[in-house]
């Protein structure tokens, strides 16, 4: 019976890993369609259920969408409720009409005791469980122009993630869109609070400021968006899932600014040069480490296999590469800015794996583990 179970969950977590590598690649209707297979057997399956619903969501099909969702919060197990306590957190203060940002009120939360009643892990568990699918629900709402409902719907969604950063920025986002006020305020400096290094809690604060008519926040706020994040002012050409709400958000904002007629800070472009050069250095370096691992275990047992191998590695390193334009322009001036160590370290141990599949030895595995490792951990601390 164990090996039963064991078996299901396997053949679900490859169902949910097809369909969103499908839906990253935006092909939505294959990974509805691995997702409906997967339904079929189980029909309250929540990921998959939220996942569905995104994927409505991504190819322009809220109400679809709605229907999954609501599906999938019935799907859920209900909230534990825990008891009020009078010393609840205070909300920030209303926001001074001249733009300035507001100052959180100091924080009063209820004092911990010792004894921790055991059901707040189980509510916790629970609430984070349904959020996605709650979030998913508020923004087809909105599509569908519910404004309500999608309202009424963000409230539950920070009634239940009152710690939860992705919680209250998904509820602001979604109050600023069908409410707005003070209460989207509230619950976008609550995420910036919870998750200040997170660049979509900035983004949704500065979301909400530009409806707010809070121009001076929303600048800042997107400004330390864009620190955190150089690439976020390419948010709206994603694809796929994973950033949904950080696409909606970008493209929101950017159409809020230019109705506005707000200047917007853009992407510094030296910073997204360098940010995508250091992805395809750590791509080939952490490649070629793998690799060179894998070649090195085989070698003593099959000294052919491991240079095939080799050979391979070395061809997807190639493939990782195959779009010169796309890194070439800005790589000189990159490595004039302090990633020469990581080009050169990822160039050495590619060459030498291609000397191992050709010649043999262990001392161009040795040199090729090694040149990865300077090369990954140089182009990491690199920031």
């Amino acid at each position: 019976m164990p090996s039963d179970a064991v078996s299901d969950q396997s053949a679900a977590d490859g169902y949910l890993q097809r369909a969103h590598l499908l839906a990253e690649l935006g092909r939505y209707d294959e990974g509805i369609g691995e997702l409906t297979a997967l339904l079929a057997d189980e029909p309250g399956h929540l990921p998959a259920l939220t996942m569905l619903a995104r994927m409505h969501l991504a190819a322009d099909r809220p109400a679809e969408a709605l229907a999954v969702a609501e599906t999938a919060t019935a799907a859920a197990p209900p909230a534990v409720e825990t008891p009020a306590t009078d010393s609840a957190p205070t909300s920030p203060e209303t926001p001074a009409t001249d733009g300035t940002a507001p100052t959180p009120a100091t924080d009063g939360t209820a004092p911990t005791s010792a004894e921790t009643p055991a059901t707040d892990a189980s509510a916790a568990g629970t609430a984070a469980a349904v959020l996605p699918a709650l979030v998913a629900r508020g923004l087809a709402l909105l599509d569908l122009e519910r404004w309500k409902l999608a309202a009424a719907t963000a409230d539950e969604i920070r009634a239940r993630g009152p710690g939860d950063a992705y919680a209250q920025r998904s509820a602001a986002a979604i109050l600023s869109a069908s409410r707005n006020g003070q209460a989207a305020l509230d619950a976008a400096w609550r995420g910036v609070e919870l998750a200040p290094e997170e660049p979509e809690a900035h983004l949704v604060l500065g979301l909400v400021a530009v409806r707010l008519q809070l121009f001076d926040l929303a600048e800042r706020a997107y400004r330390e968006a864009l620190r955190l994040d150089p690439e976020l002012g390419e948010a709206g050409q994603d694809v796929g899932v994973a950033r949904l709400e950080r696409r909606r958000y970008a493209e929101t904002l950017e159409h809020l600014t230019a109705l506005a007629d707000l200047p917007v800070a853009r992407p510094d472009p030296v910073r997204t040069v360098d940010a995508g050069v250091r992805r395809l250095l750590l791509s080939v370096a952490g490649l070629s480490l793998f690799a060179s691992v894998l070649v090195a275990a085989l070698a003593p047992a099959s000294p052919g296999a491991s240079r095939l191998f080799a050979v391979l590695a070395v061809a997807g390193v190639a493939v990782l590469l195959r779009r010169p334009a796309t890194w070439q322009p800005g790589l000189r001036e990159a490595m004039s800015r302090g990633l020469a160590v990581p080009v050169y370290g990822a160039a050495v141990a590619v060459v030498l794996l291609l000397v191992y599949a050709l010649v043999g030895g262990p001392w161009s595995l040795a040199g090729a583990i090694t040149a990865s490792v300077v090369a990954g951990f140089t182009a990491f601390t690199r920031q």
